[in-house]
């Protein structure tokens, strides 16, 4: 029955415009080649037997056409003689008793015309001679007119073009410039993400779903007087999911979606941007209730300056001051939120980031250990894992990540899994992509003499031993002396994920940082460029304690740091000459303390340190079990439940330090941090 009910699809082909264009072409030409002549055509002949026609007798009318052309009338004696019959019999019509029966060309009219009228004296004729002119009106204005009819024709064709859009290029849309760019996402696009997609991310969550929730349901909340948020703005490091919030809204909203990013607004032209916002809110207020969603805001909202020194028209304050006023001005769009994203919220204008237009400022910040473990559960799904794999010991292995952080070590962990034929992926595979991702591709091919692998080797293991040494530096994994990406070298640690860090646990990790340096300097006597990352590294630390945390004594309790950033277009400095200088004398102080500290650790513990060095040479790659057999249990150890093991299964690369010899260049000298230190 379904089928019998089922109409019949209309195969005919759909109308179109050019078809018009062609017909009328087509009639411009049939009048062009058929508009002057007959469908009875006379027979072509020559001058030399139209003469002798003359002669005899059988011509009773010649017409001059065009002075080029003699068309011949008969007699009616003469059509019927056998010699004329059989020349119009190939015809598809005879011609009739008024049409013509031969017709010719001729030449020189006048020597044409004298040759007629010696015929008709010598044989004393009275055939008529008729002078016609024979035009196409309708075809030579055709002719005239067809240059501006294709002139026209191009030019229709290119506007189509480029209105609809399918031009292409810069000026492909040259009549929809200030229309919005924003994809709509409403009940006809299938848009599958999810709160569910989103792992971790509770508080930012239970904020983005309360939006939703007030487009869906509105009389729960302005029934007690409430009244919808103008917008909300995601703020957070890059990776988080801000994002990935986004467009789990998308999907549970249920209510028409735009989505553009700021560098939209931007365009070549003057005023597009403006133009763009306000065809935006045009939209969204005619499909209300409806979000608007602005990815990277920063690019169109950033601080405006007091003073113009371009002298220009500044177009991307005049496309902040119309978003401004759309999202609270005098036409205030009801029922239309707006949510942006962005990494830099330190930049953007006061007046955006105001109550009234962005009332809720969601602050996304790096998951924590058991946010981790949800976002694996969830980038784990699609893949297939092995059964014993245990996500609370990757999420314990992988502190610092953010979510597209640990996206692309299950895909990098899938990849190293099919790279080695294995049918599913294990630990092992976790463990190499997170290495991988942190510390690079290992490069066991480069040439390395055995003076810099000896000096590698004494570097990493100072790293280790004061590092172990210490109550406060981060415990350590994995030591390696294989080449990482632009390491030469590299010893992974499992730090504390701390939320306040104290002066003496900064100044152990400092301490532990300048080990490979002091470590050098104990055995060799000499140093080397190998330090250039740790160096940077602890002087950023000295100045931040200096300058920005205040926990100097000399320096009190200042600081000289900006939230805003406004600071970096400064030409002079929050402080003195003297404090300047004090306060390079208070980073040169600190970080010196710590290398003559981590001296004195490696002076009193050396020939451990030697062991631990020779049999890094050794094996290239040794664990924290190597260091338990020389150095005894940590005294400081904590108790943990992250894993211990003899296989690099539990290492997790926090921490890379490097070591070069002195031929070799700073480039190679450079470390590849973690993203969790």
């Amino acid at each position: 029955m379904a089928k019998e009910n089922k109409k019949p699809e209309n195969k005919r082909p759909k109308f179109n415009a050019y078809w018009i264009y062609a017909a009328i072409i087509l009639i411009f030409l049939g009048i062009q080649f058929f508009g002057g002549s007959s469908l009875t055509q006379p027979a072509k002949t020559t001058l030399a037997d139209f003469k002798g026609y003359l002669r005899n007798g059988d011509v009773e009318k010649i017409e001059v056409v065009n002075k080029k052309i003699a068309k011949v009338y008969l007699t009616p004696e003469a059509r019927k003689k056998e010699v004329h019959a059989s020349k119009n019999s190939n015809s598809f019509l005879t011609p009739g008793a008024n049409d013509p029966t031969y017709q010719f060309e001729f030449g020189d009219l006048q020597n044409f015309e004298n040759s007629i009228n010696q015929i008709k004296e010598e044989n004393n004729l009275d055939t008529k001679i008729v002078w016609d002119t024979d035009s196409n009106m309708l075809g030579e204005l055709f002719l005239t007119l067809l240059p501006f009819i294709v002139i026209i024709a191009i030019w229709i064709f290119i506007m189509r073009r480029m209105s609809s859009g399918a031009g292409g290029g810069a000026g492909g849309q040259i009549f929809n410039i200030g229309k919005s760019k924003a994809k709509l996402f409403d009940e006809k696009t299938d848009v599958k993400t999810s709160f569910k997609d989103v792992a971790g991310l509770e508080g930012a969550k239970e904020e983005v779903q309360e939006i939703v929730d007030f487009l869906k349901n509105p009389k729960k909340y302005t029934a007690l007087g409430g009244k919808i948020p103008k917008g909300a703005l995601l703020v957070g490091p890059p990776g988080t999911g801000k994002t990935l919030l986004a467009k789990a809204v998308a999907g549970e909203a249920k209510v028409p979606f735009f989505s553009l990013s700021g560098s939209d607004f931007v365009e070549m032209f003057v005023g597009v941007g403006a133009s763009r916002v306000r065809d935006l809110f045009k939209q969204a207020k005619e499909k209300s209730p409806s979000i608007i969603f602005i990815d990277e805001i920063d690019a169109i909202g950033r601080a405006r300056g007091k003073s113009n020194f371009s002298g220009s028209n500044d177009e991307r304050e005049n496309t902040l001051n119309q978003l401004l006023t759309e999202m609270d001005g005098f036409g205030t769009n009801t029922n239309v939120i707006v949510i942006a994203a962005t990494n830099r919220a330190d930049v953007l204008d006061k007046a955006l980031m105001r109550a009234g237009r962005f009332d809720r400022q969601i602050y996304v910040d790096l998951p924590d250990v058991r946010e981790r473990k949800e976002i694996f559960e969830v980038h784990l799904r699609p893949l297939k894992k092995d059964d014993s794999l245990d996500t609370e010991f990757l999420a314990k292995q992988t502190p610092g990540f953010s979510g597209a952080d640990i996206a692309n070590v299950c895909n990098e962990a899938a990849l190293i899994a099919a790279r080695k034929e294995k049918s599913a992926v294990n630990r092992q595979d976790f463990l190499d992509a997170v290495d991988r991702i942190v510390g690079g591709l290992e490069k066991k091919n480069k040439i390395i003499t055995p003076e810099e692998k000896k000096a590698i080797a004494f570097h990493e293991a100072g790293h280790a031993t004061v590092s172990w040494m210490l109550e406060h530096a981060a415990p350590l994994v994995k030591v390696t002396i294989v080449p990482r990406g632009q390491s030469l070298g590299a010893a992974w640690y499992l730090p504390e994920e701390r939320l306040i860090v104290r002066p003496e646990q900064m100044l152990d990790e400092m301490c532990a940082t300048m080990g490979g340096r002091a470590a050098e300097k104990v055995i060799f006597d000499k140093i080397s460029t190998g330090a250039l990352s740790d160096l940077e590294k602890v002087t950023k630390q000295a100045r931040a304690m200096v300058t920005i945390y205040g926990l100097n004594d000399k320096i009190g309790n200042l600081t000289y740091y900006d939230s805003s950033g406004q600071s970096d277009y400064n030409f002079s400095k929050p402080y003195s000459e003297s404090t300047a200088e004090l306060i390079d004398k208070e980073i040169s102080n600190i970080i010196e303390a710590q290398y003559q500290r981590a001296v004195a650790l490696l002076e009193k513990n050396k020939d451990k340190l030697t062991e631990l060095a020779n049999e890094l040479l050794e094996k290239e790659v040794i664990f924290k079990e190597s260091l338990e057999r020389i150095f005894g249990k940590r005294p400081f150890q904590k108790d943990t439940d992250e894993p211990s093991s003899t296989t690099s299964e539990s290492s997790e690369p926090v921490t890379s330090t490097t070591v070069s010899s002195s031929n070799e260049s700073d480039d190679d000298a450079s470390e590849n941090e973690a993203a969790a230190s």
